[in-house]
């Protein structure tokens, strides 16, 4: 067989990207996925068949309530369903990019002595089901943080602390703060851990009337780990006249950020529970949106 010439070797890499479809190059830079508590379906095993019908490349799974108590109700500290999960995911195609401790959206960070132990089991988790981001809500601890400088300091010590404990695992915790993009990039200076990044929200940006395309410039893709791409529930993503999606997702590759977009809420008013409806919808015009900036 002959030698191949450096020009036939630029030949064949030419043809090879000239037949990638177009959704290859857009998964490349985007993946979808939908909360499953969201999809009432929090660790249910369900939840990986119902995101394949909807077409979803993946799923956030939820630590399970928490409450008054002492650790999430969490099926994946059971061997069994350690075993479960994973296997039915990867039949389905299905992956878990993420795992949510949703308990914190009510539960307080600064009030939990055992936060690190909490924050232990939700990285164990992560390592069964192949997932390099946890979502950290942060709105169960009030807004006095923001001022009170000895709660702020607390309240960074812990995260420093437990940024520090996803680092030396190769995982992230993604934190929602509520915060303007210019407050939240100091935030992440003043925690000062890499294992700790910004989980932006579509929704508190467009409820607090600020401007999502500014503050992602502002954020640049280094501080974002992952983006729930949905907003407050009234009408599904594309009949939503709050946001400009196409302008975000366009916005996204000018900053060259690339990951997942997470569907948290974004559910039609007068159909809240048609859950094959609401995230199927916002799936499909999520990805509508990627391929048509693909091909522009």
């Amino acid at each position: 067989m002959g030698t191949i010439t450096k020009r036939h070797a630029v030949c064949i890499l030419m043809i090879v990207l000239l037949t990638i479809p177009v959704t290859g190059i857009c998964q490349q830079n985007f993946r979808f996925a939908a909360c499953d508590w969201m999809m009432l379906k929090r660790q249910k095993l369900g939840e990986f068949q119902l995101a394949k019908d909807i077409h979803a490349d993946g799923i956030e799974m939820d630590m399970g309530p928490l409450g008054s108590r002492p650790q999430f109700d969490n099926k994946l500290r059971d061997p069994h369903f350690q075993e479960l999960f994973p296997r039915t995911a990867d039949s389905l195609g299905i992956e878990v990019p993420s795992v949510a401790m949703s308990g914190f959206f009510a539960q307080s960070l600064l009030k939990r002595e055992n936060y690190r132990e909490l924050v232990q089991d939700c990285l164990n988790t992560m390592k069964h089901m192949k997932s390099q981001v946890a979502f950290l809500p942060l709105g169960g601890c009030g807004k006095e943080w923001v001022t009170d400088p000895v709660l702020r300091a607390e309240l960074f010590h812990r995260l420093h602390t437990i940024g520090e404990m996803a680092k030396r695992e190769g995982k992230v915790i993604g934190i929602r703060t509520g915060l303007d993009a210019k407050e939240s990039k100091r935030m992440l200076k003043e925690i000062h851990s890499d294992g700790i990044k910004i989980y932006y929200n579509l929704q508190d940006a467009v409820d607090s009337h600020r401007d999502v395309c500014r503050e992602l410039k502002v954020l640049g893709k280094d501080r974002i780990c992952q983006i729930h791409a949905s907003l407050t529930d009234s009408v599904t993503l594309d009949k939503d006249p709050r946001i400009n999606m196409r302008q975000v997702v366009k916005t996204l590759k000018q900053i060259g950020w690339r990951g997942w977009l997470v569907v948290e809420r974004s559910r039609d008013a007068s159909r809240v529970r048609d859950v094959r409806y609401n995230y199927g919808t916002n799936i499909n015009y999520l990805r509508e949106i990627c391929n048509n900036e693909t091909k522009q």
